[in-house]
């Protein structure tokens, strides 16, 4: 959590003027017992009205007093702890978006969310109680027993016997509920994950009456959340009643001596009144350190999450800024030499010793089994992931060497899972280039076989993508992505599969679209369909990791099994014949 303390520097004027005004309501407060016992030893016993009145008005000047400090402070606070949890949340956004596909899939998106908002909103509670109580309670409990022992010493050895007890049940309970507090939000976070899939899955799930399933499974992990969750809050729950029983003990056993102090003509009752009051003051102010005792061991759970996300740090680093290359470079534009990757936690290689060149306006095709490492090999060439062995060179240059931007900016990927974002639809072409002009825009759409449907719209180009583009079919959301990756005129386009909803006649049109207005760009294909790349240049074969083949089309059906097999298996028999 101290790691953390940065994000309050801008703050320091709130983090010092908050508890200064608390600091100031305790010590009215302080002095309000001592007030009570001079009215009644002065004016209530002495039956003196004029003087009860006098320190009565005295007692309201403080209170009122006392609630606009409260008040000062409680501002302060708010303004520290919102600010800091905006701050922080920003800096953690920021650097999500810095990490590799490879950190992002150690963490998970729950977990990534839940730290994100949950543990943020944790830590800014603990921000906005270490500003108001964390000062105050403690200097009302030493003040307390400050005031006490000025009142009676021997008296006030009851108090000091309290603390030690009080303190051991303190540690008992924040040893054994830290660990919990952790096991809770890693629940949670498992929790979440259901939710998602749930969501996102909605209709696959109703589709295989799978609802029943999900809901038992869902059941388990609420249910084991809810266990966790009550475990740990029982045994928080107790440090309330014990801290009372320890302070009432107490209590009873100060009217107790006290009450032998009085009859012996040592104390007087104000005396005792004040001693009572000072008690029920540190049992106050106890009940609320247990209670920060809780929120801070929240809080140092979620900082550690929050901790964990900023000292992760990108596999993917920027070694330098060399500008990319320009299509007339004589190099290949990208070059695998002996290239292998294994995923972090694992030994296991998902490509393995892959070699391949590829040059400038060639369009390269790449098909194999599921799982055999073809999405993996395309997120390796703008560095998503980064080469395990091997090197991953564009236009001849190790591809670590280039600056990021420069580098993503000359290749366009379309993912396999189409995704839209909330605007418009020229505003989504326009993430490819920001400064699209119209003409591009539509130019880009036309390409990708995307203008017709975009025509037939009532308000075209203006239409309003829903979240997630939800308001398109997926073949649809399929050629507006495509329009999006061409509009930018990269180096490199790259489709991973992102032609899967098409028909077979709207494939085709977008491969000789592609072709015959961009012929200088480099296009890779990742395909299940053996019609969508046999025309392609190259053809990339990969079984299990490996390069099984490479060449034409009909090289590789006289000279490689795997090619052969699928080709053949998504053939009817009369086209094989």
């Amino acid at each position: 959590m101290f790691k953390l303390v940065k994000f309050l520097e801008p703050y320091k004027k709130e983090c010092i003027i908050g508890p200064l005004f608390k600091l100031f309501e305790a010590i009215l407060e302080l002095l309000l017992p001592t007030i009570m016992a001079l009215i009644i030893n002065n004016g209530v016993l002495a039956n003196n009205q004029s003087y009860v009145f006098k320190m009565g008005a005295l007692m309201l000047f403080m209170a009122i007093l006392g609630y606009g400090c409260s008040l000062v402070c409680q501002y302060y606070a708010a303004r520290a702890s919102q600010g800091f949890g905006t701050t922080l949340r920003n800096v953690v956004f920021e650097h999500i978006s810095t990490l590799s596909y490879a950190e992002l899939d150690k963490f998970g998106t729950a977990s990534l969310i839940n730290r994100l908002t949950n543990d943020i909103n944790q830590l800014q509670l603990a921000i906005a109680m270490l500003i108001r109580l964390v000062i105050r309670a403690p200097f009302i409990c030493i003040g307390a027993v400050t005031m006490a022992m000025l009142l009676d010493l021997k008296l006030s050895l009851i108090l000091l016997a309290a603390i030690p007890v009080f303190a051991i049940i303190l540690y008992l309970i924040i040893s054994k509920t830290a660990p919990l507090y952790r096991i809770h939000q890693q629940k949670l976070d498992k929790m979440v994950v259901l939710v998602r899939e749930n969501l996102l899955g909605v209709r696959v799930i109703r589709a295989f009456t799978k609802t029943d399933y999900e809901k038992k499974r869902f059941t388990q992990a609420n249910a084991d959340l809810t266990d966790t969750a009550i475990y740990v809050n029982k045994i928080s729950a107790m440090l309330n009643p014990l801290t009372s029983l320890v302070m009432n003990a107490a209590i009873i056993a100060i009217l107790w001596v006290g009450g032998l102090q009085i009859n012996l003509g040592r104390l007087s009752q104000g005396e005792i009144i004040a001693f009572v009051n000072y008690i029920t003051q540190i049992l106050l102010a106890l009940i609320v350190v247990s209670n920060l005792v809780v929120i801070f061991t929240k809080a140092f759970a979620s900082a550690n999450r929050v901790t964990e996300i900023l000292d992760t740090t990108t596999s993917t680093i920027e070694m330098t800024s060399i500008p990319c290359c320009t299509k007339d470079d004589n190099a290949p534009i990208i070059q695998l030499n002996n290239v292998s990757y294994s995923y972090s936690g694992t030994d296991e290689k998902v490509l393995n010793d892959i070699s391949v060149v590829i040059g400038h306006g060639e369009t390269i095709g790449i098909i194999g089994g599921t799982g055999s490492g073809k999405s993996t090999l395309i997120n390796l060439i703008p560095r998503f992931y980064d080469v395990t062995e091997g090197e991953m060179l564009f236009c001849g240059v190790n591809v670590k060497e280039y600056s990021l931007t420069k580098l993503r900016e000359k290749i366009r990927v379309v993912p396999q899972q189409a995704m839209l974002f909330s605007g418009t639809i020229a505003e989504n072409i326009r993430w490819g280039k920001e400064d699209a002009t119209d003409e591009e825009v539509v130019e880009a759409a036309t390409i990708a076989q995307a203008s017709d449907f975009i025509a037939k719209l009532p308000n075209g180009y203006d239409t309003q993508v829903s979240r997630g583009g939800q308001n398109f079919s997926g073949g649809q959301k399929q050629r507006l992505t495509i329009a999006r990756a061409l509009v930018a005129k990269p180096l490199v386009l790259i489709l991973d599969d992102a032609s899967s909803a098409l028909d077979y006649a709207t494939d085709f049109k977008l491969r000789q679209a592609i072709k015959q207005t961009s012929a200088l760009m480099t296009v890779i294909i990742v395909s299940q369909r053996a019609n969508t790349i046999k025309h392609a240049d190259k053809i990339l074969v990969l079984d299990d990791g490996n390069l099984v083949g490479l060449g034409t089309h009909i090289d590789l059906l006289n000279s490689c099994n795997v090619y052969r097999e699928i080709y053949l298996s998504q053939k009817s028999d009369r086209e094989v014949g």
